[in-house]
């Protein structure tokens, strides 16, 4: 055999291993941008979630407040400001009063908060929480 065809074949398969080393590190860049596309989707959702937890719990303390401060069962929507504007608050209250056996006047406050940032449909991150106190008051 002339040497020009051993010099041919060396380069082909030269080629054909080039080319199978590509195709693998480009499917391990792939396999990556995809787990770390899917992590980065898990944070966001776990901070909108910690949001969540914390708009239903300053909509707890709002109503608490007013049930000692006005002794109202307060029911609204507190506006919320900073990093938790973006969520939805809705706090529900219901009372229960009664007198205990040495005469004292008590009232039992059950309070429910609700906090969501839109809709399942409208959001990509949408994240709803509910959270329940109960809370007595007496004199």
């Amino acid at each position: 055999m002339p040497p020009d065809l051993r010099l041919s074949r060396s380069a082909g398969f030269g080629l054909v291993a080039a080319m199978f080393l590509i195709i693998v590190v480009a499917l391990l860049i792939a396999a990556m941008a995809r787990l770390s596309t899917g992590q980065h989707g898990t944070s966001s959702l776990a901070i909108q979630q910690a949001r969540a937890y914390q708009a239903a719990r300053s909509g707890l303390e709002w109503g608490i407040t007013q049930a000692f401060n006005a002794g109202t069962c307060a029911v609204g929507s507190p506006t919320l400001g900073g990093n938790l504007s973006e969520f939805a608050v809705a706090v529900a209250c219901g009372r229960t009063s009664y007198t205990d056996e040495q005469g004292v006047a008590i009232t039992i406050y059950r309070f429910t908060a609700t906090a969501q940032n839109g809709t399942p449909a409208g959001r990509t991150d949408y994240a709803y929480r509910q959270l329940t106190a109960v809370v007595e008051r007496s004199p």
